[in-house]
């Protein structure tokens, strides 16, 4: 998928807009907080895990850390990460640019509490240089069969 498809997902939803595109790269926490002028932790980065059933996106705060004995809890399972080579095969975005949007129906979501804490986050749009403007629970709203968990560490205040 590319930020084309995102963006047209997103206006047939009534989001029309709210995709930057960037000319430098937003591949990371930190490029994209850099792109954007906005602290890392506002980036609602997307990550992907194999299960045994599939695969899973977390989708989680800039500062955040899976924390694998969460991780564990959740999915009954090790923290295993999707390595980079399949990522656009499996999740039909390229790396740097993984969004929940426009991805295979049978990609389970899950949003870490680690997002709830802002009014503004900005998940990737599709591409390395794109991201979206939403609240958490617009991203909620717009990820369908998708889910609130507690997967993340380093986050918390104190």
């Amino acid at each position: 998928m590319s930020v084309k498809a995102v963006k047209s997902y997103l206006e047939s939803r009534g989001f029309s807009g709210r995709v930057k595109e960037f000319c430098t790269s937003s591949a990371t926490v930190t490029l994209a907080a850099l792109a954007l002028g906005c602290e890392e932790a506002h980036i609602a980065k997307t990550l992907a895990f194999i299960l045994p059933q599939g695969l899973v996106l977390i989708v989680t705060a800039g500062d955040a850390k899976v924390d694998n004995a969460k991780f564990r809890a959740l999915f009954g399972v090790k923290a295993k990460m999707l390595p980079f080579d399949q990522v656009q095969a499996r999740t039909g975005h390229i790396p740097g640019g993984v969004c929940p949007f426009c991805i295979p129906s049978d990609v389970q979501i899950v949003l870490d509490e680690s997002l709830r804490r802002f009014s503004t986050i900005y998940p990737a749009a599709g591409s390395d240089n794109s991201a979206v403007c939403l609240s958490p629970q617009e991203l909620a709203m717009l990820c369908p069969g998708s889910r609130w968990a507690d997967v993340c560490k380093g986050w918390q205040p104190g």
